[in-house]
């Protein structure tokens, strides 16, 4: 192998450049006010004098042009739940439960109304389609869809859907409308990927194994199930099947090991400078992640793999470090809103640390110094990586770094090699399914014990407050480790100071006489977190929408403790969320005598009265009994909340006629309100609103709904009384922490009102386009 000395003085000079020319592109198009970017380049243009400032002029312009036009590629606020025809070519289909959901590449896109905007800027939509359709993956169809601009909820330490759908480049979600009626306009066609999944399909396989052999060698992600990824999360081993620098290194490192001793065989006293077999191992690499889809974590495992074997060829290769920048500044230009996916940073952290920790180590030597290496990067990588999941997905694995020790080596050994041999004697059918009958007793034993290791170190998730701690503790651990040359006493005192500390922090609480309160953003519906210093109550649980999704769901790792769940009222934006408690442990159940479930729920009624840790709650209404002459809105379970400092009101779905004769019952202003009925016109009157006059006004509703929540008048009503208005649509979960001189409340999205305490919150009908960055963070 020659020397790359002389290799890394001439790259030095460009490949860390490259690099931060592409963050700084992604930086300028994502946080930049607008106008910036532009005078930037101009500035950048007029006073370069050299090829490689034009160079990285042109790095920059292309990642910043990216990011603002994946901003420009979402639907306008004009078009949110009209009715549009688009053609286009299907390039996912997942059906769960009832619903299927359609990924869909547009080719075509016209509103059914002239006097509506175009949609042709719109590049990927994301659909639910409720009807019988056969639709295949690669087919174009013809669809009537009524779409809306992409949301998600905004919550603390949840998944980010909005964030998903901006990195994924989807510009609108939506629905198929049965009229006019779906049209196939041409079948997929047959590609090489279709065929060998064809293929697969027809082979005398159990479904898991088919699934995970789909996964392991074609990239075909989308066939795992639910419990093949949660099996995965738990165990810290998603990176082992999705596609991923191990399997495309594989099969660089496999075909590169087969033709040097093809040239070792032709040449075999010069076949250690045969150029071509690093060629083919580069070509192998590039169609195996071609075959796989090319998707995103495809593209960067190529990238990686050939940047790699660049390095290892050693003919005028980079250095390691400027290889791994190179390969960064490359994967960020050929897609830049990878730097959003968790798995990018993932991926060259792992690399990084390998990198520092191999870096002037000689080689190991047989088996046993082989085993020793292995297992010593195994155990350095495995807390950097925890940390950088805790970051990215707010879990901790802990079993990975035990598992990973088996289920790496057996994965890139056994799994993959006897599935790819498999594909290799493809076209001799009994040769095919004795590898992959192989390959179904190596995955029985891979699942075998990821199962026993998730059953005796189960996922966890750590509580807010711990999430950076740990984080920086785990990151911590594994760098002290891996920098040389540090004494071994040295490392072993920070390691324990690094896994003390942690366990040393209390979690913030509530003091005595304090309510902390979230408002959750559930979308149409409402469900609101009340805690004060040792209790823990929810007041509404939100919807189960037609899909069967809950958006309860997810919200608290199983096993949260509630002391009272109180149900306002039976209707489903209230009551739907019922069943995404059944994992978690409440000691009573609380809603309106009609409107109660089963026995297990007592009965909510005026008059009713209890006080946790120096905090008052009182029902307000309804009157004992059924009330068979209200209604299920009327009949909600009104609370008032008090601190020794500020007051409370929940009211549910209360109309006029209630709020009029809970007045006498109030007796005063109140400091926080959750508007009534969602800010319906029918509840939150004049009379009502003038008299409570309350400082700070919640509106719990859906972006773009199609209630018009909240209504005209009532925001006019509110806004006299000099309210702050806060809404769950823009703002997403809303927290106040009460009980102090002076209220603390905090949005989980920037403001985007007027002002930073006092919002202006309007109206369906009145609301304009409004620029949220808030995805991209």
């Amino acid at each position: 192998m020659a020397d790359n000395t002389e290799g890394n003085g001439m790259h030095i000079g460009w490949a860390l450049p490259l690099a931060f020319a592409a963050m700084a592109g992604v930086v300028l198009g994502g946080w930049m006010p607008p106008g910036m970017f532009e005078i930037w380049a101009l500035i950048t243009l007029l006073t370069a004098r050299r090829l490689h400032s034009l160079l990285v002029l042109l790095v920059l312009a292309w990642t910043a042009s990216s990011i603002l036009l994946a901003d420009g590629a979402e639907l306008v606020d004009g078009l949110s739940r009209q009715d549009v025809r688009l053609q286009g070519r299907i390039l996912a289909s997942d059906t769960k439960r009832d619903v299927t959901r359609l990924r869909v590449a547009v080719e075509q896109c016209q509103p059914l109304s002239s006097r509506l905007p175009a949609c042709d800027n719109l590049e990927q939509v994301r659909l639910s389609l409720y009807d019988d359709l056969d639709i295949q993956v690669g087919d174009d169809w013809a669809l009537t869809v009524r779409l809306r601009p992409p949301s998600g909820f905004a919550n603390p330490q949840t998944f980010d859907y909005r964030g998903w759908l901006w990195r994924e480049g989807i510009g609108a979600t939506g629905y198929v409308r049965s009229e006019p009626s779906a049209r196939r306009m041409a079948e997929a066609p047959a590609t090489l990927r279709r065929l060998a999944l064809s293929y697969l399909d027809e082979r005398a396989l159990d479904d898991r194994t088919r699934r995970w052999l789909a996964a392991l060698t074609l990239g075909a992600g989308e066939r795992l199930t639910a419990d093949d990824w949660s099996l995965l999360n738990g165990s810290g081993t998603t990176h082992l099947v999705v596609i991923s620098g191990l399997h495309v290194g594989l099969v660089a490192a496999g075909t590169l090991w087969l033709l040097r001793g093809v040239a070792l065989w032709l040449s075999p006293r010069r076949w250690r400078m045969a150029v071509w077999p690093w060629w083919g191992a580069g070509v192998a690499a590039a169609g195996y992640a071609w075959l796989a889809g090319l998707d995103s974590p495809a593209m960067r495992a190529m990238i990686m793999t050939l940047v790699g074997l660049w390095v290892a060829s050693g003919r005028h290769a980079p250095g390691t470090w400027q290889a791994w920048w190179l390969a960064l500044g490359l994967v960020v230009i050929s897609d830049p809103l990878s730097v959003w996916r968790p798995g990018l940073w993932l991926s060259f952290l792992a690399v990084g640390l390998l990198i520092l920790i191999w870096q002037g180590r000689a080689r190991p030597r047989g088996v046993g110094g082989w085993l020793s290496a292995l297992v010593r990067t195994q155990l350095l990588l495995a807390p950097l990586m925890a940390a950088a999941a805790l970051w990215a997905f707010h879990r901790l694995a802990p079993a990975a770094p035990f598992i990973n020790l088996l289920a790496v080596p057996w994965v890139s050994s056994v799994l993959v090699p006897l599935g790819m041999s498999g594909w290799l004697v493809a076209w001799s059918p009994a040769l095919a399914e004795l590898c992959w009958s192989a390959f179904a007793l190596a995955r029985q034993c891979l699942h075998d014990a990821l199962s026993i290791g998730i059953a005796l170190l189960p996922v966890w998730t750590p509580p807010d407050w711990l999430v950076v701690p740990l984080i920086l503790s785990l990151a911590s651990l594994s760098i002290w480790w891996a920098i040389p040359g540090l004494p071994l006493p040295l490392r072993c005192l920070a390691s324990v100071v690094f896994c003390v500390l942690p366990v040393t922090l209390d979690a913030p609480s509530p003091a005595a006489g304090e309510l902390w309160m979230r408002v959750m953003d559930v979308g149409q519906g409402l469900a609101v977190e009340l805690r004060t210093q040792h209790h823990h109550a929810l007041y509404d649980l939100g919807p189960r929408f037609r899909s069967g999704f809950m958006p309860l769901e997810g919200m608290w790792p199983a096993g949260r403790q509630f002391d009272r769940v109180i149900v306002s009222h039976g209707d489903m934006d209230h009551a739907g969320g019922l069943e995404a408690l059944e994992v978690h442990e409440v000691a009573s159940w609380v809603s309106p005598a009609s409107e109660a479930p089963d026995d297990s729920f007592a009965p909510c009624q005026q008059g009713d009265i209890w006080r946790w840790d120096g905090v008052t709650f009182r029902i307000l209404w309804p009157p004992p009994g059924e009330q068979p002459a209200l209604s299920s809105n009327d009949r909600s379970c009104v609370l008032l909340i008090e601190t020794s400092r500020q007051r409370v009101l929940l009211p549910g779905d209360a109309d006029r006629s209630v709020e009029r004769r809970l007045l006498a019952s109030l007796e005063g202003p109140l400091d926080v309100l959750v508007a009534g009925h969602h800010g319906s016109r029918t509840s939150s009157g004049s009379r009502f609103v003038t008299a409570t006059m309350p400082g700070h006004v919640i509106f719990s509703s859906a972006r773009d709904n199609a209630f018009g929540h909240p209504d005209d008048d009532v925001v006019r009503r509110f806004r006299r009384q000099a309210s702050c208005l806060w809404n769950t649509a823009s703002d997403g979960a809303v927290t106040l922490e009460l009980g102090r001189t002076t209220s603390q409340v905090t949005a989980e999205r920037p403001p985007v009102g007027v002002g930073s305490r006092c919002h202006q919150v309007e109206s369906l009908r009145n609301r304009g386009s409004t620029v949220d960055r808030s995805h991209q963070q």
